[in-house]
């Protein structure tokens, strides 16, 4: 069995990797994987455990058996099309009309579990939140209060994923919102890959909301309207040195969980990114 490594001393956050990177197959396949990366923490996806693609208490013993925790959850909703900027502008979060009902009812069972398993937060893409202060952003804003009621109800936050719209309109969004428990989960090769600005600006106004931040790289599209390219962390377009100093002025408490959603060598890639973090963690985090 690959021995893991404790929580970072040197700042408040945990860091840890987000199960769904490493595509398991099992619950001991993604405790496995998890103990190969190095960690102890994990951001776990909840959506297969509230459809019964994985079995939460098989996933959990598994998880036990190498000391590995689960620090926050993360959800989907029905019908995400990621196949272009577009399909996923069309299909992504809680925009759709026709899913609405559905994924409000998938949400109140995964609040539940989520308190099951004494989670304080979960994150998800809300969906493109409309730049124009029009129809379809009232009816969003409507659908977003109804979410963060649903998990508050259980005692836990809601981070939106960055990335979908430019940090302004998340910004404005979440005043308007006006829900104490809604942030954001900050992800800044999200900024990159949809071309919504640079990393580090965004992060800098959206800071005060920061409720957990992904660890993952990208570069950005040269086309409007096209996708960027995920790549392994360090190799990108992210400033990991801005990134990292400004965590540590602002946010030492953060927790920081590794994702990669590219490539076929996700272990070593995740290994890459938690070695990077480990290093500018022993200056600024």
């Amino acid at each position: 069995m690959t021995k893991t490594v404790a929580a970072r001393k040197t700042r408040a956050g945990v860091l840890g990797v987000c199960s769904w990177s490493l595509q398991p197959d099992s619950p001991r396949d993604l405790a496995e994987k998890l103990a190969a990366c190095g960690v102890s923490w994990t951001q776990l996806a909840l959506t297969p455990l509230r459809d019964g693609t994985l079995d939460c208490a098989t996933v959990l013993a598994e998880l036990q058996r190498r000391g590995i925790r689960v620090r926050s959850g993360m959800v989907q909703t029905i019908g995400e099309d990621y196949t272009t900027l577009k399909s996923i502008e069309r299909t992504g979060g809680l925009r759709p009309d026709a899913h609405w009902t559905s994924n409000r009812a998938n949400l109140e069972v995964e609040a539940k579990l989520a308190r099951q398993l004494g989670l304080r937060l979960v994150t998800l893409h809300a969906g493109f939140l409309p730049h124009e202060r029009n129809g379809e952003r009232y009816k969003l804003l409507e659908r977003l209060r109804t979410l963060v009621d649903i998990f508050a109800a259980q005692g836990v936050r809601v981070g939106f994923e960055t990335g979908q719209e430019s940090a302004h309109t998340l910004l404005e969004v979440l005043d308007e919102l006006g829900r104490p428990m809604a942030g954001v989960n900050f992800d800044p090769a999200n900024m990159l890959l949809y071309g919504m600005g640079d990393p580090v600006e965004a992060l800098r106004l959206l800071w005060p909301h920061v409720l957990q931040v992904h660890i993952k790289d990208a570069v950005a599209a040269k086309k409007s309207g096209q996708w960027g390219s995920e790549v392994p962390v360090g190799t990108g377009q992210v400033n990991w040195t801005a990134f990292f100093e400004l965590l540590a002025a602002k946010l030492p408490q953060v927790d920081a969980m590794i994702e990669r959603e590219a490539g076929d060598q996700r272990v070593v890639d995740i290994c890459t990114a938690r070695a990077l973090v480990q290093a500018h963690a022993g200056a600024t985090v």
